[in-house]
């Protein structure tokens, strides 16, 4: 490994971040420098090597054909030296770095985090809002909350709960849907992101959603449930999502049923590494967490 005294590692590490996140800037974001110290890394570097890796065009940095087999080499190796930092680091049993997308997180976890704190003083909590699938072995996250169907490569995922949906409006909203086919009526609330349709709930109530009208869109779930307590119409939510709201009445379930999408949320940890004592205690309390919270939104499930 002597070849590596005559290289800069803070170049390599340059290389390999905007080879694998694709510009300048988004390579600057991730290390804390400037786009420009980034440039500067990379052409301080490639003289050290003798060649160039990237091509410099009007668009921006490309790799080079030596230059993208380089970079694979770089990123696997960067990979490992990460894992190596994290396994060193695993033994602290007094801090947890929980990843979760931000919708779970603004509407529901935050909102529970004080009672884990009160009953484990002892563990601090960061939590890393993020819709991206990280590898707990290869960051510093300990563990991830997500939704799918739980067939991630190269960790270990243990469900949860079942995702399952029904619609909500506001109360003023409620009073004009005795059926399904009451809400042909009213404006629809629609999830841009969402992967499911209207037809996993009205499917088994015997409808279809040709009969639905227009409404607004919005770019995230949590966006959706505040137009419905807003009372900009009937959005299909998902349980998790509009626990507290109905049982602080901001939203009510004008239908009985609740019916599953086929996905679940998912406690995703490194498959090569034995659960922390935090991790268990974490997990232990989410599980008691989530049970409470469908219970307490007295809505029949069906």
């Amino acid at each position: 490994m002597r070849n590596l005294n005559r290289i800069n590692l803070g170049g390599l590490r340059a290389i390999e971040a905007v080879s694998r996140l694709g510009s300048l800037r988004a390579a600057a974001e991730e290390l804390g420098v400037t786009p420009g110290a980034i440039s500067q890394q990379i052409q301080k570097t490639e003289q050290q090597l003798g060649r160039c890796l990237f091509e410099r065009l009007p668009k921006g940095l490309t790799l080079t054909p030596h230059g993208e087999i380089v970079a694979r080499h770089l990123t696997s190796g960067l990979s490992e030296l990460s894992a190596a930092v994290n396994l060193a680091e695993r033994d602290r049993e007094d801090s947890l770095t929980v990843s979760v997308a931000p919708i779970f997180a603004g509407k529901w976890l935050v909102w529970r985090l004080k009672a884990f704190n009160e009953k484990h003083p002892d563990i601090r909590i960061r939590v890393d809002a993020t819709i991206a699938l990280v590898a707990p072995l290869l960051s510093d996250v300990d563990l991830c909350i997500r939704v799918g169907d739980g067939n991630w490569p190269d960790v270990s995922a243990e469900k949860l709960l079942e995702q399952r949906v029904f619609p909500v409006c506001s109360p003023a909203l409620a009073a004009g849907i005795k059926s399904p086919e009451d809400l042909a009526k009213l404006p629809i609330i629609r999830d841009a992101g969402q992967v499911y349709s209207w037809n996993v709930w009205l499917t088994p109530n015997g409808s279809d959603e040709r009969i639905l009208g227009e409404g607004p869109t919005f770019s995230d779930g949590s966006l959706c449930l505040d137009a419905a307590i807003a009372g900009q119409g009937v959005f299909l939510a998902w349980e998790i999502l509009a626990a507290d709201a109905l049982r602080a009445g901001r939203v009510v379930a004008p239908l009985p049923g609740r019916f599953p999408t086929g996905l679940s949320h998912w406690l995703v940890v490194s498959r090569h590494l034995q659960k922390s004592r935090s991790v268990k205690l974490f997990e232990k309390w989410l599980r008691t967490e989530l049970e409470f919270s469908l219970k307490s939104t007295d809505l029949p499930a069906k």
